[in-house]
């Protein structure tokens, strides 16, 4: 059996618990690989020292020193990274803690992928929290100090954004080849099912369809028909998770042919079809 080219990263909080921490650190070329994959909870990668990219279902941004990343959970997203030194602090989050009433604009500020670069005060209150943060946890990760060290690490984050590295503002975005594929880009951001073929997508942007192939594999490093595949799925399992709908609803919405090729395709891309991947996700969360 193939191996799927995206998949679920193991939920890692420990029960009862409402995040993790932990520190990572790579010396010069040893061997680090990461898969596209997405996690049943929130996540904030914290750099020390970093060289290479943050990629997600909609583009790719330079990662330096210092910056924090944040994935949602059920966000497809990946990192390709240098063979220098690297370390960084990892924080997953249950996406139920956010549902307190006094996280409610931290909450709001966090419904999608954020890419972080702190101020000089931020950046260095940070990295001593995320220590005494850690330290903490492994003494009692449920005490009222491992709560409040965890509220003061995301708000120095939120606070300390000087330059939020969205995807509107994005390197790639300032590209001669992305903006020729802007239009189609576009849809990608706006709408979950993408159906267009290669040509009506070429034709959308005024390009031929060849080099709108080209332009394409080179701003988002894989096929036009691929990402809008992946993208399809990517939505799919956001529904699965955040909906009763029936997969039979949740297939045309996303303008695949029927239910049973949705299943299989679905089950190629992740190991395990949408029925399971569902009943797996209400388990974890039990």
């Amino acid at each position: 059996m193939n191996t799927p080219s995206v998949y679920c990263e193991p939920f890692s909080i420990k029960g009862g618990c409402q995040f993790e921490i932990h520190h990572v650190c790579y010396l010069h070329d040893e061997d680090y690989s990461c898969k596209t994959h997405f996690h049943q909870v929130h996540e904030f990668i914290c750099f020390e020292r970093i060289e290479g990219m943050y990629i997600d279902h909609e583009g790719e941004s330079i990662l330096e020193d210092h910056d924090v990343v944040f994935t949602p959970s059920l966000e497809t997203h990946n990192y390709e990274l240098s063979e220098r030194n690297k370390s960084w602090y990892i924080l997953q989050i249950s996406p139920q803690f956010f549902d307190q009433e006094n996280l409610a604009e931290e909450s709001k500020l966090l419904q999608k992928s954020r890419h972080f670069r702190l101020n000089k005060n931020n950046k260095e209150q940070l990295h001593t929290v995320l220590l005494w943060l850690l330290n903490s946890y492994n003494e009692n990760p449920n005490s009222l100090k491992s709560l409040q060290l965890l509220r003061l690490a995301i708000s120095l984050v939120l606070e300390g954004d000087q330059k939020n590295i969205s995807q509107e503002s994005r390197h790639l975005e300032e590209s001669v080849s992305f903006n020729k594929i802007k239009p189609v880009a576009d849809l990608f951001k706006k709408s979950s099912s993408v159906n267009l073929s290669l040509e009506e997508a070429a034709e959308l942007c005024f390009l031929s369809p060849s080099h709108f192939a080209r332009l394409f594999k080179k701003v988002f490093h894989t096929a036009y028909a691929k990402h809008a595949l992946k993208h399809r799925l990517y939505h799919a399992t956001r529904i699965l998770g955040q909906t009763e709908r029936s997969i039979t609803e949740i297939s045309y919405e996303l303008n695949f042919s029927n239910p049973s090729y949705f299943i299989s395709i679905f089950k190629r891309q992740y190991g395990i079809t949408p029925k399971q991947y569902r009943n797996s996700l209400k388990e974890r969360m039990e």
